[in-house]
């Protein structure tokens, strides 16, 4: 028979399994989350909704190419045929910041590829040219992702185009944790976004594409959902479903980095508290 005491003990051990916390043994230490190069970051256990650790997670800020997984939600939202082709026009051209791409205009891709390394491989013409190709256009594809950002209870997120290169795209690290959980619910998102590189074909010849995100192209973290985004307003920003012992998720957001190598940091960093602490 159990007595009241075991009942009691039994019952505090539940409370703490649904409780999470980072560890100071572990490394999470006020030292150590000083040496952070991210600006803003918040970590969340996701099946408990535990916020782990909160770092100007309410700070409003440019994501930069974070914005391509609202536009990726958007896009399939959609019901697309994935299989049809698309091809990059002059009106996928970057006008504001005048980035490179590698997707020569006149470059026919499915649907799919466009899509696949819009995720991996945050390439901007892509996501345009899923915007523009949106039922209504490209007006129209801009107030669904707003509208998205409403049902999906992000009240500080705003969007002005699909790829993130305007700094008017902002949101919050908090609210960002909203659109990854949201993300992961979609299969091709999951699929695409943490592939390690993708060769398309491109109507023009051959194009090789790997994954921005070196934690996942090699394989230093267990992910789900994964982007990386960069202007010079937001800093370096990466989001991240990651796998605890390749079955807890949890979603870190980091934003404004000063250096890609410190986002990286950050990253590692974080993945060692994680894997430490929830056992």
């Amino acid at each position: 028979m159990r007595t009241a005491g075991a009942v009691t003990n039994a019952t505090a051990r539940v409370h703490t399994a649904a409780k999470p916390r980072l560890l100071a043994r572990c490394g999470f230490t006020p030292a150590s989350r000083k040496r952070l190069f991210s600006r803003a970051v918040y970590i969340v256990d996701e099946n408990t909704k535990t916020p782990l650790f909160s770092l100007n997670a309410n700070q409003v800020r440019p994501i930069a190419s974070l914005s391509k997984l609202m536009t990726a939600v958007v896009w399939l939202d959609s019901g697309p045929a994935m299989r049809a082709p698309l091809t990059v026009t002059n009106a996928d051209l970057d006008t504001l910041k005048f980035s490179h791409s590698r997707l020569a205009v006149g470059s026919t891709l499915s649907r799919a590829d466009m899509l696949h390394i819009s995720l991996m491989a945050s390439e901007n013409r892509a996501a345009a040219a899923l915007s523009r190709d949106y039922p209504g256009g490209r007006p129209a594809f801009i107030s669904a992702m707003n509208r998205k950002a409403r049902a999906l209870n992000m009240p500080n997120t705003r969007f002005a185009n699909s790829t993130g290169l305007s700094p008017n795209n902002v949101s919050t690290a908090r609210e960002l944790a909203r659109l990854v959980r949201a993300s992961n619910a979609y299969p091709l998102i999951r699929r695409y976004s943490i592939d390690h590189q993708q060769r398309v074909n491109t109507g023009k010849g051959q194009l090789q594409y790997v994954n921005t995100n070196r934690l996942v192209r090699y394989g230093k973290v267990d992910a789900s959902v994964q982007k990386t985004g960069f202007i010079n307003e937001s800093g370096h920003n990466m989001v991240m479903r990651v796998l605890v012992h390749k079955r807890r998720p949890v979603i870190v957001t980091m934003l404004g980095s000063d250096t890609p190598e410190g986002s990286r940091l950050d990253g590692v960093r974080i993945a060692h508290w994680l894997s430490c602490s929830l056992r």
